[in-house]
């Protein structure tokens, strides 16, 4: 039974578990998708738009006929019921029975004529608001995008790290295995074996480094991708480092000036504060209705004498109301309506400040990843071409194991420079299009 179970287990549970972690291969298109599908940061900020159409929706239904339906049963106690006694009637003649059974019901509308302005700048401010938000998810959408293809190209950076110094690992166990061979021989001293000794020991350690750096990176995109954090990633695009010709960097500054998100956004609440301080200044104003009820009462109080049975009245009129003093409270309201505002102008100026300064600063870090590329590239060429020579130079006895270190650092070096260059470009670019308001090109 034992051995029936035990076989079990590895028919059904291990491949099921080794299924499980197998390599997701992603494109960044591709990731940028799933993590817009399953971000809850983006999916909350979506809701505020919806919560902030649906309040400019509540606002807007202000400026139309409100209409109510109220009923009510009312039980009586018991009284005497008015009569008068005329003279030369023998008995009382009952002027207003008792009727202890009261059912009344209600139809009423009210139309707003004129508010001081207060309803139309109330609907404009929320309207504003609303537009403001759809901003705001425009704005963090283009931050998520921004965030995955970093989170992306910081894993390939990862992976690439982890490569180069698995490869100069083999290096350097290929080297060791040399030199304690040349040891052996006695062309080379025990110092020159503990010394390629201790540059291993170095690798081995930067090896370590290199996979819990994967493992980190694996985790960001994970989180951000809505994936369990253990999900290994394929890493499926590559990198194309080819040199984009930029354009003068006060065309991005005015491009960024009309198309970012989160400019459009702050130049919409100016506009709701705009209103919301019209709106607080129609308190001086007038406020004049119409309304209109009709009643459907028994017995109906309009009708006498009092009789026990349904009659329906009806009344309409105009109702103005003015506050001719309030000790001071639309004063305060506006004088806060005033405040909002400025602080709304100030913020979008800071804004303005702020954008301008990033355009800037993502257009120098691109020219500077521009120029890093080839610089690295030819490092790389250079660090291969002294390697080799220096291993020929090290077989051959003319050069000694502290050069061909030398040489294998340096090409390790070379490569982890060439990885980060290249992935530097890539996020330069995708933080120069996220600072222009958009969200790829």
């Amino acid at each position: 039974m034992t051995m029936l179970r035990a076989l079990f287990i590895v028919v059904t549970i291990i491949p099921s578990v080794a299924a499980s972690q197998s390599p997701r291969s992603l494109t960044v298109e591709e990731a940028v998708r799933l993590g817009l599908q399953n971000n809850r940061s983006l999916h909350a900020s979506q809701m505020k738009v919806a919560a902030a159409d649906a309040r400019a929706g509540e606002v807007r239904t202000t400026r139309f006929p409100l209409l109510k339906v109220s009923g009510s049963y009312t039980r009586l106690s018991e009284i005497e019921p008015f009569a008068v006694q005329l003279p030369f009637v023998p008995a009382p003649i009952t002027i207003s029975p008792v009727v202890l059974d009261n059912y009344a019901s209600r139809v009423s509308l009210q139309q707003p004529i004129f508010s001081g302005f207060k309803l139309s700048n109330t609907i404009a401010a929320a309207e504003y608001a609303g537009r403001a938000t759809g901003y705001d998810y425009a704005m963090d959408r283009s931050d998520l995008i921004f965030a995955i293809r970093s989170a992306y190209w910081n894993l390939f950076k990862a992976l690439e790290s982890r490569r180069v110094v698995d490869e100069n690992v083999d290096l350097m166990e290929r080297h060791l295995a040399d030199i304690r061979n040349m040891n052996a021989a006695g062309l080379a001293t025990r110092n020159d074996v503990l010394k390629v000794e201790v540059q291993l020991s170095n690798s081995r350690l930067s090896q370590i480094d290199a996979a819990n750096a994967v493992s980190i990176a694996t985790m960001s995109l994970d989180n951000l991708l809505g994936l369990p954090l253990e999900t290994p990633i394929e890493i499926a695009s590559r990198l194309h480092p080819s040199s984009d010709s930029l354009k003068p960097v006060d065309a991005y500054v005015d491009e960024a000036s009309t198309a970012r998100p989160d400019l459009r956004a702050a130049g919409l609440r100016v506009s709701a504060s705009d209103a919301s301080l019209g709106a607080a200044r129609g308190s001086r104003y007038p406020q004049i209705f119409l309304s209109g009820n009709l009643y459907y009462s028994r017995p109906n109080p309009r009708i006498l004498p009092t009789k026990d049975e349904f009659k329906n009245t009806w009344d309409v009129g105009v109702n103005i109301s003015f506050d001719l003093w309030n000790w001071g409270a639309t004063s305060y309201q506006t004088e806060q309506a005033e405040a909002a505002l400025e602080q709304s102008q100030d913020a979008l100026q800071l804004l303005k400040d702020a954008a301008s300064l990033e355009v800037r600063q993502s257009y120098l870090a691109l020219r500077q990843a521009q120029r890093k590329v080839p610089v690295a590239q030819e490092g790389v060429s250079q660090a291969e071409e002294n390697y080799r020579v220096a291993q020929s130079r090290f077989k051959a006895g003319n050069a000694t194991s502290t050069d061909l270190l030398d040489a294998e650092v340096a090409l390790l070096q070379a490569g982890m420079n060439r990885a980060a260059a290249l992935v530097d470009l890539e996020l330069a670019r995708a933080r120069l299009v996220k600072s222009l308001g958009k969200e790829e090109e």
